[in-house]
């Protein structure tokens, strides 16, 4: 999407990947991202769909996450969020992985300032897309 521009309070959605790595490992390296949200310097956008998502993943049981923990985790997340309703269908570009659909549905219905992934499917989507979609690296130098 051309030169990087400075977000100022951007509203922002936030693919399930990136939302898992802030919520589970953010202590690491995603930490700055739970801060973001919740000291509203960025508004994370969220749909039923993403949401019903969110909580699919969280129940992996990968994680070994009990229902309280999830609940948990939530409670990071969705009190920051700005609910958006997605309605009828959104003429949205081709995605190699029907699943990310969701999160572009979301984007374009919002009129986000960005979409946040670390999907290389989605990514390649940057140019065709008239919201910029950024990494989590581009997108914490972006807020900076």
């Amino acid at each position: 999407m051309g030169e990087a521009t400075r977000l100022i309070r951007p509203r922002v959605v936030l693919d399930t990947n990136v939302l898992v790595s802030a919520l589970l490992f953010g202590h690491r390296s995603m930490g700055w991202l739970v801060d973001a949200w919740q000291s509203g310097r960025a508004t994370p956008l969220a749909s039923a769909q993403t949401a019903t998502e969110l909580v699919r993943v969280l129940g992996y049981p990968k994680f070994q996450l009990s229902e309280s923990e999830r609940e948990d985790l939530l409670g990071e997340y969705l009190p920051w969020c700005e609910a958006v309703v997605v309605r009828g269908p959104v003429d949205v570009p081709d995605c190699r992985d029907p699943a990310d659909r969701i999160f572009l549905e979301l984007t374009l219905s919002a009129s986000a300032d960005a979409l946040v992934t670390g999907d290389i499917d989605l990514l390649a989507l940057d140019r065709t897309l008239d919201v910029p979609v950024l990494t989590p690296t581009a997108f914490r130098t972006q807020l900076a």
